[in-house]
């Protein structure tokens, strides 16, 4: 069985965003990692990527490998024309509870941005009340768009495991 390139694995994933571009114009793809675990903070990032310059091999994370993660995000940081990465804190999360916190996070991550987007695609099922713009919540988000996915390769390369792991150990010193 022949192995599809990387442009190949991408094309389905920019032809989504090329139709919400055509129908909304500048858009962001949002997502967050980190609130599966009981403990630490929760990562929300936004952004926005060139469509003059498809970045091959954005992919839904889950398959991607973790040097191919770590490959994608540097090429995201440097060719996104905007990106912006939050962190929520513990002790945010505990006073108003992991979705309040998480929605304003991904709120922040959209008005962070250095370009103001027309529409913002979040992965998930719902939308942070608190964005200026329309936005749309899809499903599998990182499965359907490249701006999506490219957004969750951002956060897990952000903060991945690797990250919670010396986020934790940090805290494991004096026990």
């Amino acid at each position: 069985m022949k192995r599809r390139s990387d442009e190949e694995i991408s094309a389905p994933l920019y032809e989504y965003d090329a139709a919400v571009r055509a129908q909304y114009g500048c858009f962001a793809g949002v997502d967050e990692a980190g609130r599966g675990p009981l403990c630490g903070p929760v990562c929300c990032a936004a952004v926005i990527l060139n469509p003059d310059d498809p970045i091959e091999g954005v992919n839904d994370s889950k398959k991607l490998t973790e040097k191919r993660r770590d490959a994608l995000y540097e090429e995201i940081t440097k060719r996104a024309l905007a990106y912006k990465i939050i962190f929520i804190s513990p002790q945010e999360i505990d006073e108003r509870n992991i979705l309040w916190a998480t929605m304003d996070g991904m709120a922040q991550a959209v008005a962070g941005l250095e370009i103001t987007p027309d529409y913002v695609l979040i992965d998930g099922n719902r939308c942070p009340p608190g964005l200026i713009q329309p936005a749309e919540a899809v499903v599998k988000g990182d499965a359907n768009s490249a701006s999506i996915a490219a957004v969750r390769v951002s956060v897990s390369g952000s903060f991945g495991a690797t990250s919670r792991v010396a986020w934790a150990s940090s805290y494991a010193g004096p026990y």
